[in-house]
């Protein structure tokens, strides 16, 4: 990849990251119908963010980690992510401090991240994965912050959001390592991408679906479904479909 292309990737990957603060800051507007806030747009927000999970898993991880992998090692490595995403959601569960959301945030984004500085060394879809981060992570930041919030009762909420924005420098870092460093090594990264599908799934299905549905309205589930599309038209737009 030439010097303009590499810079491309670097700015894929802040504007992804950069979707964590941005969300945060969505999550501190408090005043604008705060009911709808509290209950159909949150919801609807954190639909969003599953839809554009599994799009990412079915579209992305999964299709281009498993052309490096046969059925047997490919499926351990998913199964691996899944035990992995709940062990730490366990871990996390057990010690309740502010810091657990950040770390629950981030260990959808690094891996991912990293994915995406691969797929640009090996010719892949650097715009699409950097889509489904970028719509992922905008839902991730606003729970996270509302979550944080709300535990640490801080009275310069400013901080929390400049925490998020320096987190999202870790895009660019990572997917460099993925271009310079583990781009030659497939085999590695298919299994990179096939961990992340599974703690991704167990995430969703964990975390985020059972918290989605509400009595009495049917919106909030449509999110999910918008979320997929988003990804859908991505992988279409650039040839895959």
């Amino acid at each position: 990849m030439t010097e303009p292309g590499v810079m491309y990737l670097v700015a894929i990957a802040l504007i992804a990251g950069m979707a964590m603060p941005a969300g945060a800051l969505l999550a501190k507007i408090d005043n604008l119908q705060p009911q709808w806030l509290e209950q159909e747009i949150r919801h609807g927000v954190m639909a969003l963010g599953a839809g554009a999970l599994i799009s990412a898993v079915a579209l992305v991880l999964v299709p281009e980690g498993s052309s490096h992998h046969s059925p047997l090692t490919g499926g351990l490595c998913l199964l691996a992510g899944a035990l992995a995403f709940m062990a730490l959601d366990r871990y996390l569960a057990a010690h309740e401090t502010p810091a657990s959301q950040l770390a629950a945030m981030l260990s959808d984004f690094i891996p991912e991240s990293i994915a995406l500085g691969t797929a640009a060394a090996l010719g892949g879809s650097t715009l699409l994965i950097g889509v489904l981060i970028t719509v992922q992570n905008l839902p991730e930041g606003f729970n996270a912050y509302r979550e944080m919030q709300s535990a640490e009762g801080h009275r310069r909420p400013s901080k929390l959001v400049l925490k998020f924005a320096g987190m999202a420098l870790l895009g660019p870092i990572m997917a460099l390592v993925g271009y310079y460093v583990l781009a030659a090594y497939p085999l590695l990264i298919g299994g990179i991408m096939l961990f992340a599908a599974g703690g991704i799934l167990y995430s969703v299905f964990q975390d985020i679906a059972p918290q989605v549905r509400m009595e009495n309205t049917w919106l909030p589930p449509f999110g999910a479904v918008l979320g997929f599309l988003i990804g859908m038209i991505g992988y279409m737009l650039e040839g895959g479909g």
